[in-house]
Order: C-alpha cells, then sequence, then structure tokens
C-alpha cells in the first residue's frame, strides 16, 4: 500500500513538471512573434518611397509646372517650369537649338505668380526671364527675355500651355516613322527631299534644330514642339533603319543628282 501511495505521488510530481515546463516553452513561442524594441526600429529598406510634407503654399504652387510653348522673337519657344517651392523655381527654356536651364525666384499675389529666373550665363545666348502665371488659370505664361548680351534686343512673349506629345503620323512623310520604307519610295526624291524627309522624324520626337533652315521648316507645324536637344533615346528601331537608308540615298543625290537629271 506504502509503494502504491509512493508511485501515484511521484507519478503527479512528474506531470506537473511536464506542465510547467511546456507553458514556458509556448510563452518562448508567442514572445518571439512580437516586434521587438530592435525591430520596431530598424530603418526602411533602401529605395523604399520617402514622403515630405508639402506646405499649402507650395501645393498651391505646383498648379504652375509644366510646359509652355509659342512664337518668341523669330523662333519657337518651350518655356518648362519643373519646380515650384519655397518661393524657389527651377526650369529650362527650348529655343533655337539651345536647352538652358533656369532658377531664380517667385512672389505670389491673389494666385498669380511672377518669376524672375536666370539662365546660367556660360553661353552667348542666356539672359534673364521674367514671366508671370496663374495658379487659378494656368494655361498661359506672359513675360519678357532680357539677354545678357546688352547689344541684343529684350523680347516678349506670350505662350500656352502645352505639352509635348510624340505623333508619328503627323508630317508630310509620315510613313518614315510607322513602317520600313521600301526602297522605290526613296531612289527618286531629291537631295533636298531626302533631308526633309529625315529631319522630320527629328522632329516628330521634339528635336529643337540649330539650323535656321530647320526651325523655319518645323516651327510653322502646329504639331511641332520644341523638346530637347538629344533624341537619340527616343529614336525607334523603324526610324533608325530608315534614317540610315535615307542618308544612304542622300549620299547618291548629292554624288548623281546630275546624271539623273535630279
Amino acid at each position: 500500500m506504502k509503494n502504491s501511495l509512493l508511485v501515484i505521488v511521484l507519478a503527479s510530481v512528474f506531470a506537473g513538471c511536464n506542465q510547467i515546463k511546456s507553458s514556458d516553452t509556448a510563452g518562448k513561442v508567442n514572445d518571439t512573434t512580437a516586434p521587438t524594441p530592435a525591430a520596431a526600429s530598424t530603418p526602411a529598406q533602401e529605395g523604399a518611397p520617402s514622403y515630405t510634407a508639402v506646405s499649402p503654399a507650395d501645393a498651391e504652387a505646383q498648379k504652375i509646372l509644366g510646359s509652355y510653348v509659342g512664337a518668341f522673337g523669330d523662333n519657337k519657344i518651350t518655356l518648362m517650369i519643373t519646380k515650384a517651392a519655397g518661393n524657389s523655381v527651377t526650369g529650362r527654356s527650348i529655343v533655337g537649338g539651345n536647352d538652358r536651364p533656369f532658377e531664380g525666384t517667385y512672389t505670389a499675389q491673389n494666385a498669380v505668380y511672377t518669376i524672375d529666373a536666370k539662365e546660367p550665363g556660360d553661353h552667348k545666348d542666356d539672359g534673364v526671364f521674367k514671366f508671370s502665371v496663374s495658379a487659378s488659370d494656368p494655361s498661359k505664361v506672359t513675360g519678357t527675355w532680357k539677354p545678357n548680351d546688352t547689344k541684343r534686343p529684350e523680347k516678349s512673349y506670350t505662350l500656352d500651355r502645352r505639352k509635348f506629345e510624340y505623333r508619328a503620323d503627323v508630317g508630310g512623310w509620315p510613313e518614315a516613322s510607322t513602317r520600313p520604307l521600301k526602297t522605290s519610295e526613296v531612289e527618286n526624291l531629291s537631295k533636298g527631299e531626302l533631308q526633309m524627309m529625315r529631319q522630320e522624324i527629328f522632329a516628330r520626337h521634339g528635336y529643337c534644330f540649330s539650323k535656321k533652315e530647320f526651325r523655319q521648316r518645323f516651327e510653322n507645324e502646329d504639331w511641332y514642339v520644341p523638346d530637347t536637344t538629344d533624341i537619340r533615346g527616343r529614336l525607334t528601331d523603324i526610324e533608325k533603319k530608315n534614317i540610315a537608308l535615307i542618308k544612304r540615298y542622300e549620299k547618291y543625290a548629292e554624288e548623281y543628282g546630275d546624271e539623273y537629271g535630279r
């Protein structure tokens, strides 16, 4: 009888120890699922988006950002406002084969922003822009540009808000951007026609021409918006192949034009 009681007591003690051990283990498992102070303070991974508070004034200024296009003396200009915050403004002017940055300051009164901005000054065509645009109706920019060269005249301009958009279906030879050209389509064209066909491909991508001949040709087209002076990354594979073909026949036209009566 004593032996039986001893066995029962020992069995109860052993079971109780196992239960305590299981509880401790379960507690440890649950603890690992909860965030630790170290994990909570781990910084965001590199490349994760960050957020910066924007003041109401800066948020309002974002309305004037964009591209404005129109006549600028004898040329066509694209004036781009790329950043406006904290009374500072930056942007670019694209005109006459030049792509020039500018930066300056702005003041706002009754939702009308007046901008004074300077180009770097290390180019002969640099100057100072002064223009205004309304945040309530940012469809136009009106202002002046004063060249650093005091011998040159000041220019006034009114530009319309307009975003560059690539269109392959415009111009006299849209096929040069939409499909591979056939030899029969270029072999009988004059050198001048071939040049214009090739330059038209560039114009569709917003290339700003330095040669006056091409500027005058395309700046009269409503679809043309000067947007860049480097289009190498914009040309399609079809356009690259067509440009190579056109240039080959430009050379033929120059060398053998008289022989073929061109």
